[in-house]
Parts: C-alpha cells; sequence; structure tokens
C-alpha cells in the first residue's frame, strides 16, 4: 500500500537515527532527515561526509558500532551486497551493537536473495527489517522526492512511516522480504533500456541535422516523454556526465536485473542486450559518469565520436 502525504511530527526528536552510507544519495537524504527534527548520527568511511551531515545539524559517528548504538532506527545507503552484509554481520556491524526492537531500512539496491538472507538474520537478532531501495537519482534525494519501493512486514512498515515521508514522496510496500529489491531490479531495466533508447535517438537526429533541443521538447510531449528524457537528454545534448547515478552501480544493478531473470526463466533480450553495453562502458573506464553516458558508447558504434 501507498503512504498517504508527509506530515511532520512533533516526535520526530525522540527518534534517534543512525545513517551509514553519506555518498551521493546517502547525504542528502541525512540532512532531510535532520531537517524533519530527527537526531541523526552519521557514518561515513570518508569522514569528511560525516562532517557535513555534523554540519547541518546531525552527529557525526566514529564508526557504525558508534552509529547504531542505541538507535531506534537503522537505516544504510551502500554500493552493493558485500558491503551491507559487512555493515551488517561485521563485528563493528549492526547486529552486534543495535539494540533489540531497532528498525532496519537498507535504501541499498542489492540482490533481492541476498535481501532476504540479511532480513532473516536481523530477525533472529531481534531487528525489524525493511528493504527499500529507492529511485530519482541525486536530484530525487536531495528535494526529497524519491520514490521507495519496500520489503517487509506492514506493521513495521508503519511504524516507520514518519522516516520514510521525510525522504520519499512515492513509498509503497510491495511484498515481504526481498521484494522491495526485486521491483528495484525492474526499475533499473526499465531505467537502463530508456537511456540507451535516447542516446540512439540522440544520435539519429543528430546524424541527420535536426535541432536536438526542440526535437527532445516536443517528444517530451508526446507518448515518446519520460523523466528519463526530461533528466538525461540536455546531458546527452551537452556530453555533460557529471554523476547523479554513476554507470559502474548500474551495471552492478544490470548484473542483479539479469542473474535475477535467470533464476526465474525469464527472458530479457532488451534487456540483456543493455546490459552488454553498460558493461562495454564501463569496461572503457567509464565507470564514474553518470548513467546517461551510456549515450558514448552509441555514439562510438556509430561512428559520430566528436573526439
Amino acid at each position: 500500500m501507498q503512504r498517504p502525504a508527509y506530515q511532520e511530527k512533533d516526535s520526530n526528536m525522540s527518534k534517534t537515527i543512525a545513517f551509514i552510507g553519506l555518498g551521493i544519495m546517502g547525504l542528502p537524504m541525512a540532512k532531510n532527515l535532520v531537517s524533519a527534527g530527527f537526531a541523526v548520527r552519521g557514518y561515513n568511511r570518508s569522514p569528511e561526509k560525516a562532517a557535513a551531515l555534523a554540519k547541518a545539524g546531525g552527529h557525526a559517528a566514529g564508526s557504525v558500532a558508534e552509529a547504531v548504538d542505541g538507535a531506534d532506527v537503522i537505516i544504510t545507503m551502500v554500493p552493493d551486497s558485500p558491503d551491507v552484509e559487512a555493515v551488517l554481520t561485521g563485528d563493528d556491524g549492526i547486529l552486534a551493537h543495535a539494540k533489540a526492537g531497532a528498525y532496519w531500512i537498507d535504501n541499498s539496491t542489492i540482490r533481492p536473495d541476498v535481501a532476504k538472507s540479511l532480513s532473516a538474520q536481523a530477525v533472529e537478532k531481534g531487528l525489524k527489517p525493511l528493504d527499500a531501495p529507492v529511485s530519482g537519482g541525486e536530484a530525487g534525494a536531495i528535494n526529497g522526492a524519491l520514490s521507495i519501493m519496500v520489503g517487509g512486514e506492514q506493521a513495521d512498515f508503519d511504524a516507520v512511516s514518519d522516516v520514510f515521508d521525510a525522504v520519499g514522496k512515492t513509498i509503497v510496500l510491495v511484498g515481504p522480504s526481498g521484494s522491495g529489491q526485486t521491483v528495484k531490479a525492474a526499475n533499473q531495466l526499465i531505467v537502463a533500456g530508456n537511456i540507451e533508447l535516447l542516446a540512439e535517438a540522440v544520435v539519429f537526429l543528430e546524424a541527420y541535422g535536426v535541432e536536438t533541443g526542440s526535437a527532445l521538447q516536443v517528444l517530451g510531449g508526446g507518448l515518446a516523454g519520460s523523466k528519463v528524457l526530461d533528466q538525461k537528454g540536455q546531458k546527452m545534448l551537452d556530453r555533460s556526465f557529471d554523476p547523479g547515478f554513476r554507470l559502474e552501480l548500474h551495471h552492478k544493478d544490470m548484473g542483479i536485473v539479469t542473474a535475477a531473470a535467470r533464476e526465474a526463466g525469464v527472458a530479457i533480450p532488451l534487456g540483456s542486450a543493455v546490459a552488454q553495453l553498460v558493461a562495454s562502458t564501463v569496461q572503457q573506464g567509464n565507470g564514474g559518469l553518470d548513467h546517461s553516458g551510456l549515450f558514448t558508447v552509441v555514439e562510438q558504434l556509430s561512428g559520430k565520436n566528436r573526439d
């Protein structure tokens, strides 16, 4: 079910949140939680990110253990399945130092089977887990407008609704543990396909000398319109690929999609082709580009690279 619109609660300050992973997405999310009135302790392997949170009114923790000690809600936002597992099960980790009854929200994007396994371990230790990957990129994180797909128990989902509402706009419980990650995999499949086709369309338009800015404007007003076109089209026209979401992370996500599809016996022919193109772009050393940088490999294949 979808949450109602956010209403700030006077009790927010009584809820302490540990936020592990203050990267491109995590830091603005943690700042939004501070702005909503929560007491937020942040930890990041690069201490300057935790210092930035402290400057915004949070607390910089020196370790995972310090961050989670006594926290009511623990949020993880780290790159991949092994990172989540390390933060959860390490000697300095969540299971070793969190209080019983704490809610653990994993906003990372990881494999659905890993999410289910880690959730079961968390339950055994008395925690209440929710796998809750997000979509919306850096802009959505900054604006508190993320889409959040959540797997877990209804009661746990309801209990932390104020936390979700502080960072997201569309928040939906999609099923039991692991379901959030499954829906996120589908999201990443759709986004990658849209980016690839947008890149092909831009190269096609440029080959015919069309005024591309005007072309994308009119395409965006019809059935071809999408958030991908709105947010990534100009980046392609400008060849400006500063990362909002890095290609190396989308490469990781496409690996999750293709593996899960094989396990389910599902054919994703276009998705598999796009996954190969994403992999090729990363292998060329462009993993640090925004995922709209998939455009670079389309240019190369078309012989249109401006370099």
